[in-house]
């Protein structure tokens, strides 16, 4: 394999932010003890935005898709807009990281590097045109997520979520690899545009279970009930900018790999149709994790774990899209793309608010800690108001505007009909639960005082956040617009 200038070129994002990693890694590594970590911050904030500003030109460059690096990676919009989805997150949740570790005492540099190389490896997952790129991406990505789970090294629920969280991963890891292995000894390559292309694809047993194990090692990212038992734990126990970090990027990236893996390699009608193609488990799916997410966030009164659930359920509307696209075709991608920006900016703000109310050793995480907060701080109690209406798909938000075109877009094919009114039924149920914590916010006496923690960085992201998600839904047609351009994949 062998590669040119022009290729490299095409790669400066990611080189940006893989270098970028290594980088603060070293300034860490030589830097004082008791030196402030603040600077690294900047630096972390500082190379996003560099790699943001170098995909300007690189979306005009991939108006035309092509594959680089022997066929390995794929340049195309579609990942561009994923990519720019993943620097948001991993952005806000920077913001949250400063003020958040100086409060609770366990601020080290190595933090910011596990957040950009986490990020390097989930632009690999969402470039990827190849199996052994996307097996790349994902232990890139989920080794750095691990670490920074058990990041609060003197917090024990942070070292069980993240032995949790490894534990599980290396089991899903492992269904991933023996499927890749099945799918490569039956077509002869891991190409995804060469599997697509293979006469197997339709005759061959063993590829199917191949693509079957491939696609559940995936639905663990996810976060896609039966493989969801993660999640909630991981949520509680990891600091709360990681919780908000995992919940935005890792969903964006799994989600974006799970899209171009079914249309480039699976998307035969073969594989897609009847009784055991895609299209009808993940609709089969989309219908128990929608479920199971919302009625289990019924019950909690962590308001993490809540959220944890939350975002199970909104695995299952997202796979109303995969269903959809399936169904539909290419115009099912936009609507996927625009729900995972505007999910990513909703989560972490919310997540953010939650890192703001705690202070050290006490993150007022239980519902009834919430009590009286609209009284005593109006604006975060705004601001979270705000997010959870944009979580439950209220009008005039990001979410309302991402539910809505996600489900019109199903809507085109009347099988599809039953489908959005469960999708629609659980919207319903949401509502409440994200009511409890506003009627906790408002309307339930004031609870015993609290000292929230003081940091710029955590301001702004939770007015970047609040505005972000304010603007997605008073203003959604560029974005829907931008998703449309990025529904073209490398072919």
């Amino acid at each position: 394999m062998s590669f040119d200038l022009a290729e490299l070129t095409l790669s400066l994002p990611l080189l940006v932010v893989a270098v970028g990693g290594v980088l603060v890694l070293l300034l860490e590594a030589f830097s004082g003890r008791t030196a402030s970590r603040a600077w690294l911050a900047v630096l972390t904030l500082a190379i996003l935005g560099l790699a943001t500003a170098l995909e300007i030109p690189a979306w005009e460059a991939a108006a035309t898709p092509r594959a680089i690096y022997g066929g390995m990676i794929a340049v195309d919009r579609f990942s561009i807009f994923l990519s720019v989805t993943i620097f948001v997150g991993a952005g806000l949740s920077t913001l949250l990281a400063g003020g958040f570790l100086r409060e609770h005492r366990f601020e080290f540099g190595e933090f910011y590097a596990l957040i950009l190389l986490g990020t390097a490896g989930m632009m690999i997952l969402v470039q990827a045109n190849d199996l052994v790129t996307i097996f790349l991406g994902i232990e890139i990505m989920s080794l750095a997520v691990y670490v920074l789970t058990g990041s609060w090294r003197r917090s024990a629920k942070s070292s069980e979520a993240a032995m949790k969280y490894f534990l599980v991963g290396s089991f899903a890891s492992a269904i991933l690899l023996y499927g890749i292995a099945l799918v490569y000894g039956t077509s002869g390559t891991t190409n995804l545009l060469e599997i697509g292309k293979s006469a197997v694809v339709t005759t061959d047993p063993v590829f199917l279970i191949g693509t079957f194990l491939i696609l559940g090692g995936l639905a663990f990212k996810v976060a896609a009930v039966p493989f969801h038992m993660w999640a909630p734990d991981a949520y509680e126990g990891a600091p709360t900018p990681v919780t908000a970090f995992m919940a935005a990027a890792v969903k964006a990236a799994g989600f974006g790999v799970l899209v171009r893996i079914l249309v480039t390699a699976f998307g035969r009608p073969s594989l897609t149709f009847g009784a055991g193609g895609w299209a009808s488990i993940a609709a089969a799916l989309a219908i128990l994790t929608m479920t199971l997410g919302n009625v289990a966030a019924l019950r909690q009164d962590n308001i993490k774990r809540m959220l944890a659930y939350s975002s199970v359920a909104h695995a299952g509307y997202l796979l109303v899209g995969i269903v959809a696209m399936g169904r539909v075709g290419d115009e099912a991608r936009g609507p996927i793309l625009y729900y995972l920006l505007a999910y990513s900016l909703t989560t972490v703000g919310s997540f953010g608010v939650i890192a703001w109310f705690g202070s050290h050793g006490d993150e007022r995480q239980h519902i009834d800690d919430w009590a009286g907060l609209g009284a005593r701080h109006p604006a975060a109690a705004l601001a979270m108001t705000v997010l959870l209406l944009s979580l439950g798909g209220i009008p005039l938000t990001a979410g309302f505007f991402g539910k809505l075109y996600l489900f019109k877009v199903a809507l085109m094919k009347p099988g599809l009909v039953p489908l959005v009114i469960i999708a629609v039924a659980n919207s319903l149920i949401s509502i409440f639960y994200y009511l409890r914590v506003v009627t906790a916010m408002y309307f339930r006496e004031v609870g015993r005082a609290t000292s929230p923690l003081r940091s710029r960085g955590v301001t702004a992201a939770l007015i970047l956040a609040t505005v972000g998600t304010l603007a997605l839904g008073l203003l959604p047609g560029w974005a829907i617009d931008l998703a449309t351009q990025a529904t073209i994949l490398t072919k």
